[in-house]
């Protein structure tokens, strides 16, 4: 296949729309289900890379959730433990600790569930039966990866009425070093990022503090990678193997960190035994749940606890969830990665990173507020490497 029509571009307006490879060759995907769009393909080759890269970096089964060019989150398949399974709604799924793959796209999925409603995955390998059971009842576009074993296909062309989005992308293929993108019929050009993301990038640790756990090296390589692909301004948390806090497209980068940190401290409390033990009413639906944990913890526009508000959620009116207990429990966590597209300019990014759990950060460095940033650092007994290399992706 040379070229594909897409029904149109980013918006219904914007026609004719297809995707092709300039250089005339055969496109290196195979459409096996649906008709992917123009969003869901920019969506599908952008979470493919992260995911890609992931394996090569780490030797892990990856998986990602993107939604508008951006992951929600990413992570490697690493098996997780009670708690974590009832926090991503996957504590039903028999025998997901044999599937590294599935427990990466548990993580991946379970991470920022809000925002991963109607996402497209992307899977480093091929796709086995239980990760596509995981995917099939959750709200999503589309799914890319290498491969497809034949029951996990047939289950995933069940979903959608027969039309789920489902990739094929040739795990060979390799794309040109040159680059081009028209902005206002204006060509630009440029060398494709092939940096490699690895443990080596660590090695500059500019802090009092020089310890830097294998644990937390492998998770530094995930915000990092994850931060490549991510539409700047963007930092990246991440624990445990996975991304869970990315703020992405911010004009300031200390938007960019509370907004990751927010995220990250929303799936924490996730994990509180307040919001793992809510009373729902059986017939409320998993996105439907997501919503409402979020406004249990955020206590955002609807107050679910309150009177005649609570009876549309829940089976009994449960306790709220008070800011000072939520504080309490996150004043616990420790031991979190963070990453940076860029510098940080101000030392108040490092402020706001303590108050999620940051333990170990990597950014560039180069800022002429290097100083002030490196002694708040010391200040937390924070270790922060120096990676020497911008991440921007736009």
């Amino acid at each position: 296949m040379k070229e594909f029509e897409l029904k149109y571009g980013c918006n219904p307006n914007q026609k004719p729309a297809k995707i092709y490879m300039q250089n005339g060759a055969e496109l290196p995907i195979e459409i096996l289900c649906g008709r992917p769009g123009y969003i869901n393909f920019l969506d599908a080759f952008n979470s493919w890379q992260l995911v890609k890269e992931l394996k090569e970096a780490l030797g892990l089964p990856a998986a990602a959730s993107f939604k508008h060019v951006s992951p929600t989150s990413a992570a490697v398949g690493i098996p997780l433990s009670d708690t974590l399974k009832k926090a991503c709604f996957v504590d039903d799924i028999e025998g997901l600790d044999e599937s590294p793959l599935g427990c990466a796209y548990a993580r991946a999925r379970g991470t920022d569930r809000m925002c991963s409603f109607g996402d497209f995955v992307a899977l480093s390998d091929v796709c086995d039966v239980t990760t596509a059971l995981m995917i099939k009842r959750e709200v999503s576009d589309g799914v890319i990866a290498p491969g497809y074993e034949p029951e996990a296909l047939e289950i995933l062309k069940s979903k959608r009425k027969g039309n789920y989005n489902i990739v094929k992308i040739d795990p060979d293929f390799v794309p040109e070093e040159i680059e081009t993108k028209q902005v206002y019929g204006i060509t630009f050009e440029q060398g494709r990022n092939n940096f490699k993301i690895g443990a080596h990038l660590l090695e500059n640790l500019v802090t009092e503090n020089k310890e830097l756990p294998s644990d937390a090296v492998r998770d530094l390589i995930v915000a990092l990678i994850t931060l490549k692909y991510t539409q700047s301004n963007s930092v990246c948390y991440a624990v445990d193997g996975q991304a869970i806090g990315v703020g992405a497209g911010q004009q300031s980068r200390i938007h960019c960190t509370r907004l990751a940190g927010g995220k990250a401290d929303t799936w924490f409390l996730r994990q509180h035994e307040k919001v793992l033990n809510l009373p729902f009413k059986s017939t409320l639906g998993r996105p439907d749940r997501d919503n409402v944990i979020d406004g249990y913890i955020n206590q955002n526009e609807e107050d679910v606890c309150a009177d005649g508000i609570w009876q549309n959620y829940f089976t009994e009116q449960p306790a709220p969830f008070t800011r000072e207990e939520q504080r309490a429990y996150l004043d616990k966590i420790e031991g979190v990665s963070l990453a940076s597209d860029a510098f940080f300019p101000f030392s108040d990014n490092i402020e706001r990173a303590k108050k999620s759990g940051v333990a170990y950060i990597a950014e560039p460095g180069g800022s002429i507020r290097d100083d002030a940033v490196i002694d708040c650092c010391n200040k937390y007994n924070i270790a922060m490497a120096f990676t020497g290399m911008r991440l921007f992706h736009h």
